[in-house]
């Protein structure tokens, strides 16, 4: 498989996105395409004296920076390592793409370069939640849609189940609606609304509502929210892990797997290929997970399971 990175996205790139594709490649023989400024690459590669047949470079002469107006960028940098990326990617050149950096230009090229898989209203983007069990669950949506309509909300549903079962491998994912209560007709218009979406959505299994407390247990595998909501408790997490470390706490059992570069990144469900987003801080480990995490999207034909479930929703 071929698995393409923007060497040149992130607070610590390229060096750390250079460690972290040694770190990979340590323990793999898939192809990974780097793209960025290809002196940088490769002298960092030889400094770190580190080769590989399965490593190849593609040259980028331009960076889109954190604070560059997504579609401005992508459209004024065609020579950007996230504009090539995605190039490559729509040609099949390579399999899936991947970033650490500006997260609207990696969306933008995901919505307009990959395009949603035909029957998905709008694509999500989720976060995996460490349960106090040792259990691993899965939040959808955690920013990439503010305002939502029920429709949506089950559809999050739908590709937050197909996620976790999977990816995370979990057999019989359950599926919970966040919202201030248990019981049915609590919440806002939009939580009334989605209930019953979600009830008769014969592809999941609704176990009903979910409140904050359940976040961290594992009453739901997978919790459906609408995206001002996820990343207000997404946030929350991040600063909960920091007070944690900052508490010599960071190491924790549980706290520990809070850190964001044991997951590398999140995929945006409901487009055509894998595409994923990793932290701006992301460091050689996180890195070396986001490529993980696309290897397992390809291997197990992620977007094609995908786009079998939404072929009657079309």
């Amino acid at each position: 498989m071929n698995i393409g990175i923007d060497m040149m996205g992130g607070d610590f790139a390229p060096l750390e996105a250079v460690k972290g594709v040694q770190l990979y490649l340590s323990n793999s023989e898939n192809n990974i395409f780097c793209i960025g400024e290809e002196n940088q690459l490769k002298e960092l590669f030889q400094q770190h004296g580190f080769s590989s047949p399965f490593l190849h470079f593609v040259h980028a002469s331009e960076v889109i920076g954190y604070h560059e107006h997504p579609t401005k960028a992508l459209k004024e940098k065609p020579n950007s390592s996230i504009s090539i990326g995605f190039h490559l990617l729509a040609t099949g050149k390579i399999d899936a793409f991947l970033s650490a950096g500006n997260t609207g230009a990696m969306l933008v090229g995901a919505m307009f370069s990959i395009k949603p898989i035909k029957g998905v209203l709008r694509p999500t983007i989720a976060t995996l939640l460490p349960k106090l069990s040792g259990k691993t669950g899965v939040m959808v949506d955690v920013g990439l849609n503010a305002d939502c309509k029920a429709e949506q909300l089950n559809q999050f549903g739908l590709l937050g189940n197909l996620y976790a079962k999977h990816i995370l491998n979990i057999d019989k994912p359950s599926v919970g609606l966040l919202n201030v209560g248990e019981e049915e007709g609590k919440g806002n218009i939009l939580a009334q609304t989605t209930y019953p979406l979600l009830k008769e959505n014969t592809a999941l299994h609704f176990i009903g509502n979910v409140e904050g407390r359940d976040v961290f247990n594992d009453k739901a595998d997978v919790i459906v929210c609408d995206g001002f909501t996820g990343n207000i408790i997404l946030k929350t997490a991040e600063a909960m892990y920091e007070a944690a470390a900052h508490q010599g706490l960071g190491n924790d059992s549980f706290f520990g797997r809070f850190h964001f570069e044991n997951y590398g990144g999140t995929p945006v469900l409901g487009v055509n290929k894998p595409v994923i987003i990793g932290h701006g801080i992301s460091n050689a480990k996180a890195f070396s997970n986001m490529i993980a995490l696309a290897e397992k999207m390809i291997e197990t034909n992620f977007c094609q399971i995908i786009t079998s479930n939404f072929e009657n929703l079309a």
